[in-house]
């Protein structure tokens, strides 16, 4: 047999990490060659270590989990990295996509498909759980929000009526409706409640 497959982990939840650890130290094909608690720190151990495979949580403080990966893939654009979310919401999953992320594991699945996905990965396989593509599939013809729409969300979401939302961005009432017609048009939604709704467990905005 050759050499075992090197995997970095990272996540910001020690007991998470040390799971992860546990589970790969058990085979004889793989060896965890380092550990990272934040997007920074897998950043520079990418760098130092080179390692075969990264497991790295989408959601992390100082850098999140999709930054890293596009950090890494603009030195290294041969990095095989697999993002661990913990829902299958679309909207940082669609970033990962387009970061080059090599599969997704969900940790409410992570025993059962950790090791499979590691070396399917570490073959050049794409590994994204059926539940995730299905998922990317649904809002795949849905454009991304724009950065006004974003906000006007965001101001809705935190319960503002279209004139203080107005008032805040210093745009028009007439402007907000059309920017909030927009939002309900891309995100699928009947009304600003059922669009923030979506939005949040999408992912796309946290209250």
């Amino acid at each position: 047999m050759g050499n075992p497959i090197s995997v970095l982990v990272v996540d910001d939840h020690p007991l998470l990490r040390a799971g992860l650890g546990e589970a790969i130290s058990t085979q004889a094909d793989m060896i965890v060659v380092g550990e990272a608690c934040n997007g920074r720190e897998a950043v520079d151990a990418y760098q130092a270590l080179r390692p075969d495979v990264t497991i790295m949580d989408i959601a992390m403080p100082e850098m999140d989990g999709v930054t890293a990966l596009q950090e890494i893939r603009r030195e290294h654009n041969n990095a095989r990295v697999v993002m661990l979310t913990t829902y299958k919401g679309d909207a940082q999953i669609l970033r990962a996509v387009q970061g080059g992320a090599a599969g997704f594991l969900l940790k409410s699945t992570l025993r059962k498909d950790l090791l499979d996905t590691v070396r399917g990965v570490h073959m050049g396989q794409r590994r994204i759980p059926p539940e995730i593509a299905m998922e990317l599939a649904q809002h795949m013809g849905q454009g991304p929000l724009s950065s006004r729409e974003m906000e006007v969300l965001n101001y809705a979401a935190s319960g503002h009526s279209n004139r203080r939302i107005a008032e805040r961005l210093t745009i028009s009432e007439e402007t907000v409706k059309a920017h909030m017609k927009n939002v309900l048009a891309k995100l699928a939604a009947n009304d600003r409640t059922h669009a923030v709704t979506i939005a949040l467990k999408r992912g796309i905005i946290t209250i």
